[in-house]
């Protein structure tokens, strides 16, 4: 069994090394060959790995990218260099700051063992972020399901088989959120319980911001649901309201509305042609192992 795992990092050479040694350690008694390739999304400090005695790695191969794109983005790119450049039976995209723990890689292998033909996604059981963090996120969920019908509970942390991979570089949804884009694509993906990990290094580089940003990516892959659904709820509201409009009632009206085109815009970012040309922002492929 042929298993490539794919890591994105920027500016965070110091966490993706320690990452590849906990990797290299626990996958030292699983009865497959793990490749790694990692996808440098243009990072401005100098890419130093120290990595020692990586006993059980096949290869280890660093993509540089000439512009940055960001991590969903580097994701999609190399899912794309592998579907076309490698040989592989799964692979198994990582976040490269240890929040995706190493540990839990043979789990998916045991996954797999039953259930060959189909993808397993870590599903979220338990966070390490602040309680703040928590609840954002929880809104996020929340969200979600209320506008697109999907719950879900995991991220970039996943096992695909390479059919699945072959859906999602012909998904251009892909190429604004991977989670999003599975999701879409996969209807009987397996479950297996993952705990997010505490960075190696550093702060989260999640921010409220972003994770808007990766809140809202995610509900504009189903944007013809959520319009459908924004339209039911407009309509629902305003029958209950009718008789009672004002400024402050129709706020939730305005809001609706926001929303629908703030999603509309973002759904623009699902761009077939730069996700088939993505290829072309790969400056070299160094070869570390």
């Amino acid at each position: 069994m042929k298993i490539i795992i794919l890591i994105p990092v920027f500016n965070d050479f110091k966490s993706a090394s320690k990452l590849i040694e906990e990797i290299d350690i626990n996958i030292s008694e699983l009865n497959a060959s793990f490749s790694v390739i990692i996808v440098n999304d243009a990072s401005t400090e100098e890419k130093i790995f120290e990595t020692k005695n990586l006993n059980n790695i096949k290869s280890l191969k660093l993509i540089n990218m000439r512009n940055n794109r960001g991590h969903a983005r580097c994701i999609a790119t190399g899912l794309k260099h592998i579907s076309e450049n490698e040989e592989f039976d799964f692979v198994i995209p990582m976040d490269g700051d240890g929040e995706d723990r190493p540990e839990e890689i043979k789990n998916f292998l045991e996954n797999t063992k039953n259930n060959p033909n189909r993808t397993i996604v870590g599903e979220r059981v338990k966070r390490s972020e602040s309680l703040t963090f928590k609840i954002c996120y929880f809104l996020h969920k929340i969200i979600t399901y209320t506008f697109t019908g999907k719950f879900i509970k995991f991220g970039n942390y996943t096992c695909l088989t390479k059919e699945t991979v072959r859906k999602l570089i012909e998904e251009k949804a892909t190429w604004s959120s991977f989670s999003g884009s599975l999701a879409k694509t996969e209807n009987n993906l397996i479950k297996s319980p993952s705990i997010r990990g505490s960075r190696y290094f550093g702060p989260s580089k999640m921010s409220f911001f972003n994770l808007i940003k990766h809140s809202l990516s995610i509900i504009a892959v189903f944007k013809t649901g959520v319009i459908f659904r924004s339209i039911s709820f407009y309509a629902i509201y305003l029958i209950i309201i009718a008789e009672y409009i004002s400024v402050i009632t129709a706020i939730p009206l305005a809001l609706i509305i926001i929303f629908g085109l703030v999603i509309l815009k973002i759904s623009g970012r699902e761009n077939m042609t730069e996700f088939n040309n993505s290829l072309t922002n790969i400056s070299d492929i160094d070869t570390l192992k």
